[in-house]
């Protein structure tokens, strides 16, 4: 008796977290299947509803000697936040006078805001270990850096606000990523030049999927190295700076920035 024939679809489901090639039990999924995907619906709500650790995160930046300081946006607990991103995007009151306070009438080429946004698990895991990876780059573009800012219920948009007030360049904003059914733990990063109210997500650089199972943190930092020294000789990000990081570094950066 010959033995079963091969699935064909098997080397492709050990090639992805995709839910490919799950089987049936008669008209219905496997047990072990319909597990899987309860555990991984579980995963991600508690990625959304987890909240970050801010005082573990400063320092931990702190043992690289980086400064942080931390604000709020305008949703007030997690619940608003989820329904309301408007407020996500808005800094309150004493967030912005303290980053009014700590800017001091100077300016920096690169403020980095860290948001919690739709995934703390993803923030936990892999901000620390990409803003490590980061700094090398910056030392080597000769960039200045203004204080890490940890945001508590941000939104994208909330960068454009605090990039303004801090007087940067440019703004990167480290951001929990909304969780899917494959993976809770992915962090996002948004470059945006000369940041103020009223950017659109037109004009910001996306790098996504940063995690052990995707990008990893390494090697998002290259990426961001490069997309920071071509925005800053474009004088441009989003739409108008295409992302060639695979080929090859830039060399040279404005004069104003050497």
């Amino acid at each position: 008796m010959s033995a079963n024939p091969r699935d064909p679809w098997a080397l492709l489901a050990a090639r992805t977290p995709a839910r490919i090639a799950i089987g049936r039990a008669g008209a219905s999924l496997p047990t072990r299947e319909v597990l899987a995907f309860a555990l991984a619906h579980a995963r991600a709500r508690d990625a959304v509803h987890a909240r970050l650790d801010w005082s573990a995160l400063a320092e931990r930046l702190g043992g690289l000697a980086l400064s942080t300081i931390q604000v709020a946006s305008e949703a007030r607990d997690r619940a608003t936040y989820l329904r309301r991103p408007d407020l996500g995007r808005q800094l309150d009151g004493d967030s912005r006078a303290r980053l009014e306070a700590a800017a001091g009438g100077t300016t920096c080429d690169l403020a980095i805001l860290i948001g919690d946004g739709l995934s703390a698990t993803a923030v936990a895991a892999q901000a620390p270990a990409l803003v490590e990876a980061l700094l090398p780059h910056v030392a080597r573009l000769r960039l200045s850096l203004g204080p890490v800012v940890l945001a508590e219920s941000a939104r994208v948009a909330l960068g454009d606000d605090v990039g303004a007030l801090l007087r940067a360049r440019l703004v990167a904003v480290l951001i929990g990523e909304r969780p899917g059914l494959s993976a809770a733990d992915s962090l996002g990063v948004y470059l945006t030049f000369d940041p103020k109210p009223g950017r659109t997500d037109a004009e910001r650089n996306c790098i996504s999927n940063i995690r052990a199972g995707g990008l990893v943190p390494s090697a998002a930092a290259t990426n961001l190295a490069w997309l920071i020294e071509a925005s800053c000789a474009m004088r441009a990000t989003g739409v108008r700076l295409k992302d060639r990081s695979d080929g090859g570094q830039l060399t040279t950066l404005p004069h104003d920035l050497q």
